[in-house]
């Protein structure tokens, strides 16, 4: 990047996009940015929002990291939504950013199905095959192809579905009936055809198992460096001997989880941010208003022997209905839409020593910041779960005045 010194203006050099398909499909935005251009604009961005300039930026492959794609079923193959036309599709034979398993995956579809099916129509509202979402997460794969429940040849696709779970190298195959109206990719109303509905995952030695219908980060190795730099983080408050609190910078006098410190996950999901921290509280609250990613959060607890770590099934906007000790740290990774009102009031009644505010949407946090008033920045980083996209999670880390 260059700066034109008489206007002021910064000027890019463009670079050949690797992904035939970049500017029709309707994905990837940035791919004709140089990668370490698409970085310093996601910093500037946050920047912007926050008004803090001292951000770190951690990221890894640029290419072939997604471990999910939900594809759309064309009368070609499977693909994107064309750019601008969200009722076309373009088929899509490799995604220059799927990992190779997925692309793998992809190709075993097109193959089986080929151009002889009866794909969805979105403006008619006619057809079986809607969608194919593949998943590739580091120990597993699965496939859900999801159905028309609506349609008059519903029966016949079962069976080719159940046909293709025979061939396929997937782990899991799924079906998933979704209306016709309906433009989700996931439900409830679903079968395993082949294996299980639940996927499994590692992140720094714990193990996670979650649903295919569910949500999970899409990067498994970025999605691990922020783990472990969360960790990192409140380590520095309740590490070992020799430590350094990050507040006052003063030497940490031996904490334990037997001082009863307790870390508060908000937005929990499968409990994945209050597992890995478990071995730095005396005790772990992990909250999730979605009942599904509760019961494997609770089955999670489990799998990795903790005691000290419970999941319950409640909205964050309800926090005044349990009683926290007085000294907590929170963790808060809420949805695009960022944090209720109600949520951050009752944050600010429990005055967290630390809270952690992990954002999706750069947007929304400079909007939640400012209604906590009584914290300061204390450091802010940059994870690119999402490169050649607009998209990045931003890890914010805050402390008392």
């Amino acid at each position: 990047m260059e700066m034109n010194s008489t206007t002021n203006i910064k000027i890019v050099n463009m670079i050949e996009p690797k992904c035939p398909y970049f500017n029709v499909c309707g994905g990837c935005a940035t791919q004709h940015l140089p990668y370490k251009t698409q970085l310093e604009n996601k910093v500037t961005r946050l920047m912007k929002e926050i008004e803090y300039d001292d951000i770190k930026v951690f990221s890894d492959n640029e290419w072939n990291y997604r471990n999910r794609m939900d594809m759309t079923f064309t009368s070609e193959g499977i693909g994107f939504r064309e750019k601008g036309k969200w009722w076309k599709t373009i088929p899509v034979s490799e995604c220059a950013i799927s990992n190779q398993r997925l692309n793998e995956l992809n190709k075993e579809i097109c193959d089986f199905f080929g151009p002889d099916f009866d794909a969805f129509n979105v403006k008619s509202h006619e057809g079986t095959y809607k969608y194919a979402v593949i998943r590739t997460p580091q120990n597993d794969s699965s496939i859900s192809i999801v159905l028309n429940k609506d349609s008059k040849r519903l029966d016949e696709a079962i069976e080719k579905v159940k046909e293709f779970a025979k061939k396929t190298t997937a782990n899991n195959v799924l079906i998933t009936y979704c209306k016709a109206k309906s433009s989700q990719s996931i439900g409830e109303d679903f079968e395993v055809i082949k294996g299980s509905d639940m996927l499994e995952e590692t992140i720094m030695g714990k193990v996670f198992h979650y649903s295919a219908q569910g949500f999970f980060q899409n990067n498994s190795v970025m999605a691990e460096k922020m783990h472990e730099y969360v960790h990192n983080l409140l380590k520095g408050y309740r590490g070992a001997n020799g430590g350094v609190n990050r507040i006052d910078n003063k030497p940490i006098n031996s904490p334990s989880i037997e001082d009863y410190a307790q870390l508060l996950d908000l937005y929990g999901g499968v409990g994945a941010f209050g597992i890995i921290n478990a071995d730095l509280f005396h005790k772990v609250i992990s909250v999730e208003s979605f009942e599904g990613c509760t019961t494997a959060a609770n089955a999670n607890i489990k799998r990795n022997n903790l005691t000290n770590v419970e999941a319950i099934c409640m909205d964050a906007a309800r926090l005044k209905q349990v009683k926290f000790p007085q000294e907590q740290y929170i963790i808060t990774d809420p949805p695009r839409s960022g944090m209720s009102q109600e949520t951050i009031i009752e944050i600010k009644k429990l005055k967290p020593k630390v809270l952690i505010y992990i954002s999706c949407n750069v947007e929304q946090l400079g909007k939640d910041l400012p209604k906590l008033k009584d914290y300061k920045i204390k450091s802010a980083a940059i994870f690119d779960l999402f490169p050649q996209t607009n998209h990045m999670e931003s890890v914010i880390e805050l402390v008392t005045r």
